[in-house]
Formats: structure tokens, C-alpha cells, sequence
């Protein structure tokens, strides 16, 4: 009796991409060689915004490649995948792509609240795909895990005397209980 091994794959991410209105990058990775330069990938990028910016669907196939897509008023949320991807897995990391940056920015968030909290855009978008493999579909939990690194790496600089001094005591705390 021969018995068939299907392959094992992980829900994997071609690309995810955040455009404002007027279909400029703002946040673009993409995880393959599909698009190897950036003439290629502002290319597919001005064809993608070109064909969903007056669109009232949520999903498109453009290229072979399966897109799904969300907006308000000055952004544009783009999560690409294979065409033999899972449109319900990469409506979740949509989803939890925009919930999450809501719970950064606000609910309603325009693109100048957007850029002046890019490094934590960036932030929650490492926190949910890593290396083009989806890792976190919780909101909560991304917003938990950014907002404990955001604390950690606040530099030296923008710190306050009082602060300095505290991490400096729970510094000192820490090192006689070793």
C-alpha cells in the first residue's frame, strides 16, 4: 500500500505594500525575486494602484499574482500573494495589517499621522510576516511586542534625567540579584 505525502507548505507572502493616494511608496517589501529591481517593482506598483484605486472589490489578480486590498481616505493596504495562495489567509494579514497600524495611529489615521510613525508601521510589519511567511495574525499580540521594543530602544538622547536615572537603578537592581 503506497501512501501519498502531500507537500507541507506554510502561508507565504509575496509582498506587502502601503501607498498613499496618489499611489507613491510608502512601505514596500517584497519576499522573492519576482520583481528583482526597483523599476520592476514600481512598475507592478503603479499597475496595481492603477487598476484598485477607484475599485470597490477587496481582491484582484494582477500579474498571476493574487491581491488583496483595503483602503481609507490616504492610504492604500496591499498584501500579495501566489495565485495558489489562500485568499482568506492573506485577507487576515490585511486585516491585521490595518487593525493594527489603527491601534498605533488612531482609527482614523491620514498619512501625515502615517509617515510621522513610520519606524513603527515598519515595526508591525516585520511582526507579522517574516522573510515572506506569516507569523502573527493577532493584532493584540503585535501591538504588545511593539510597543515592549519601542520602549526598550528609546535612544539615550530623547530620554528624560528622570528616565536615565531610573533604568539606570533597575539597571543596578538587576545586576546585585545575579
Amino acid at each position: 500500500m503506497e501512501r501519498q505525502v502531500q507537500d507541507i507548505s506554510l502561508h507565504t507572502v509575496k509582498a506587502l505594500l502601503i501607498l498613499d493616494a496618489d499611489g507613491n511608496r510608502l512601505i514596500a517589501k517584497y519576499y522573492d525575486d519576482r520583481f528583482p529591481n526597483l523599476k520592476e517593482q514600481k512598475a507592478f506598483e503603479r499597475n496595481l494602484f492603477a487598476k484598485t484605486h477607484k475599485a470597490s472589490g477587496e481582491i484582484i489578480l494582477l500579474e498571476g499574482l493574487t491581491c488583496v486590498y483595503r483602503s481609507n481616505v490616504e492610504l492604500f493596504f496591499y498584501v500579495i500573494g501566489s495565485s495558489h495562495e489562500n485568499e482568506i489567509a492573506l485577507t487576515q494579514v490585511l486585516n491585521c495589517l490595518y487593525d493594527t497600524c489603527q491601534r498605533f495611529l488612531g482609527k482614523i489615521f491620514d498619512r501625515r499621522t502615517f509617515m510621522d510613525n513610520m519606524d513603527s508601521a515598519f515595526l508591525v510589519v516585520d511582526e507579522i510576516v517574516d522573510g515572506g511567511v506569516i507569523c502573527e495574525m493577532d493584532p493584540d499580540v503585535i501591538v504588545q511586542r511593539a510597543s515592549i521594543r519601542t520602549e526598550e530602544q528609546t535612544p539615550l538622547g530623547e530620554q528624560t534625567v528622570a528616565q536615565v536615572l531610573q533604568s539606570a537603578k533597575e539597571q543596578f537592581k538587576w545586576s546585585l540579584s545575579k
